[in-house]
C-alpha cells in the first residue's frame, strides 16, 4: 500500500499539485569523473544520448565526463552546451528539458 502511494506521489497523482517527488528529491552523485555525461546511464533511467539523441549529435563535447560538464557549466547558456551549429526552436526546448532533468543532481 505505501509503495503504491509513493509511486502516485512520484507520478504527481493524489494530494498536492504537480510532481512533488521530482521537485523535492535530490539525487546525490559521486564526483562524476568516471561517468560519461552522454553515454553512461547515470540519470533519468537511460543514457542522455538515448533520451536526447538529437542534442547528442549536435553537441561539441560528446565524450565529456559528468564532472567535466559540471565544470564547463550545465546551466542554460553554460559552456557545456556548445553546439556544432545554431539550434532550432524544438532543439532548444530539448536543452531546457535536459536542464530540468539535471536540476536535482548534486555532485
Amino acid at each position: 500500500m505505501w509503495w503504491r502511494e509513493l509511486c502516485e506521489i512520484r507520478e504527481g497523482l493524489g494530494t498536492g499539485v504537480g510532481n512533488w517527488f521530482e521537485d523535492n528529491i535530490r539525487r546525490v552523485f559521486e564526483d562524476g569523473k568516471n561517468t560519461f555525461f552522454w553515454t553512461d546511464n547515470w540519470v533519468g533511467g537511460v543514457p542522455l544520448r538515448t533520451k536526447f539523441r538529437r542534442l547528442f549529435y549536435l553537441v561539441v563535447h560528446q565524450k565529456c565526463s559528468v564532472a567535466d560538464m559540471a565544470v564547463l557549466g550545465l546551466e542554460e547558456g553554460g559552456s557545456g552546451w556548445v553546439w556544432q551549429r545554431g539550434l532550432l526552436a524544438w532543439e532548444e526546448e530539448c536543452v531546457r528539458e535536459c536542464s530540468i532533468l539535471l536540476h536535482n543532481v548534486v555532485l
